[in-house]
């Protein structure tokens, strides 16, 4: 029909303009945002776990590559330096609060950071996986810049974790404040701590849903488990035989 025609024409012309695929991005997480806030807040509808089935549906109808997607998309993922480097503002506000909590704060980092590598690695490997898969699996809990840079040094799929790591995000935030209310845990600083450890930004965008200071200790949690599974993930590998 010509109208279908029509549509069809404009739709190849828009889809060739680099702003549509950054006002496709925001709309799907506003759209995924406004549902969560609908729902009260239901854990289950995560506005980033729905921002990306939208446009992971809209892609797969329309045939768009990827590349293409993200040659308008690219934008919003050059924020992300910015919106890492803001999380030191509400660290700064509650600095006399972090300086005096350090000795916990390293031992629950180094147990959330081994924990998370090996415990990822150990299932990998008794499920059959193959090696770069296992590798690929240790850097799971970490921001996704540095996990996949973390994943080629030790031998692993840069784009295989950064799924992964998306996946890890996800779960953990959805299922992450529920569980620690069932186990007792309720204090800001441990909810949003080991968030951020088990879930780096997808957990910590919740935690600081969940308040300021709970937000603040996630993004503290962030920096700290990439820096230190940076040093050991390599370490462990190496001590293994695997890389």
């Amino acid at each position: 029909m010509p109208m279908d025609r029509n549509l069809l024409d404009i739709w190849v012309y828009l889809s060739a303009q680099p702003l549509l695929w950054l006002a496709v991005t925001l709309a799907a997480y506003l759209a995924g945002y406004r549902l969560f806030m609908a729902s009260h807040q239901r854990a289950w509808l995560n506005p980033v776990a729905l921002a990306i089935l939208l446009i992971a549906g809209l892609l797969a109808v329309t045939g768009t590559p990827y590349a293409r997607y993200f040659e308008g998309a690219q934008f919003v993922h050059f924020l992300l330096g910015p919106a890492t480097v803001a999380l030191a503002v509400p660290l700064v506000r509650h600095w006399a609060r972090i300086r005096r909590m350090w000795l916990p704060l390293a031992v629950g980092l180094v147990a959330g950071s081994l924990t998370a590598a090996l415990s990822a690695m150990a299932i990998a490997w008794g499920l059959g996986a193959s090696l770069r898969t296992v590798l690929s699996m240790a850097p799971k809990s970490v921001t996704t810049p540095v996990a996949m840079g973390i994943a080629e040094k030790i031998g692993g799929l840069p784009s295989l974790t950064a799924v992964l790591v998306i996946l890890t995000g996800i779960v953990g935030a959805v299922l992450g404040p529920g569980l620690l209310a069932r186990l007792g845990i309720r204090e800001d600083e441990v909810r949003g701590y080991a968030l951020g450890v088990a879930a780096h930004g997808i957990g910590t965008a919740r935690a600081f849903q969940l308040g300021s200071l709970c937000g603040a200790f996630a993004g503290l949690a962030i920096g700290l488990n990439a820096l230190l599974t940076a040093l050991l993930v390599p370490l462990l590998a190496s001590m293994l035989g695997l890389s």
